[in-house]
C-alpha cells in the first residue's frame, strides 16, 4: 500500500490553506502582497522567455552572419531558451503553492544570474548584440531571485 511502482507519480507537496509567521499573521496565496509577488515573477519569467526565444529567432534570421552569430550564440542562446522555458512553467507551479518549482525556480534563477555575469565579462565569448541580451535576462532574473529570497516567499515556502 505504501511503496511506489513504476508509472507512479510521487505526490507534489504543495501548500493549502494558511501558513502563519513568527508573528503569528496569516499568510497563505491569495494575500494581495503574495499575488503581486507571483505575478511580478510570473512577467519577469515571461519576458525572459519571450527574449529568449527572440533571441533564437534573430539568430536564426542573421545565421549567415558569421561574426554576429557564432557558434557560442547556438549553444548559450540555446540553453537560455530552454532555461527560459523550464523557469516560466516553474514560476507558474510556484504560484499555484508548489514548494518543489519554488526551490527549483530560486535555484535555476541563481544560476543563471551568476552564468550570465560570467559569460557577460568574458571578452569576445559572444558579440555585442548577445552580450546585451543576456545582460537583460540576468537583470530580469535577477529580479526574480530577489522575490524569491524575499521573507514572505520564504515564509510562505518554509518546510514544515
Amino acid at each position: 500500500m505504501g511503496r511506489l511502482t513504476a508509472g507512479d507519480r510521487v505526490p507534489e507537496r504543495t501548500i493549502s490553506g494558511m501558513t502563519n509567521n513568527e508573528n503569528g499573521t496569516g499568510q497563505d496565496l491569495r494575500h494581495p502582497q503574495t499575488v503581486r509577488a507571483f505575478r511580478e515573477m510570473r512577467l519577469l519569467t515571461g519576458g525572459y522567455l519571450a527574449l529568449s526565444w527572440l533571441t533564437m529567432g534573430a539568430a536564426f534570421l542573421l545565421r549567415h552572419h558569421h561574426s554576429m552569430v557564432t557558434s557560442n550564440v547556438w549553444v548559450r542562446g540555446g540553453i537560455v531558451a530552454i532555461a527560459s522555458v523550464v523557469s516560466f512553467a516553474l514560476a507558474r507551479r510556484a504560484a499555484q503553492g508548489s514548494r518543489g518549482a519554488y526551490r527549483r525556480l530560486r535555484i535555476l534563477s541563481t544560476v543563471m544570474v551568476v552564468a550570465v555575469v560570467v559569460i557577460v565579462s568574458l571578452p569576445g565569448f559572444l558579440p555585442a548584440w548577445m552580450r546585451i541580451e543576456q545582460a537583460v535576462c540576468g537583470l530580469l532574473l535577477l529580479r526574480v531571485v530577489i522575490i524569491a529570497a524575499g521573507g514572505r516567499m520564504r515564509t510562505l515556502f518554509a518546510a514544515k
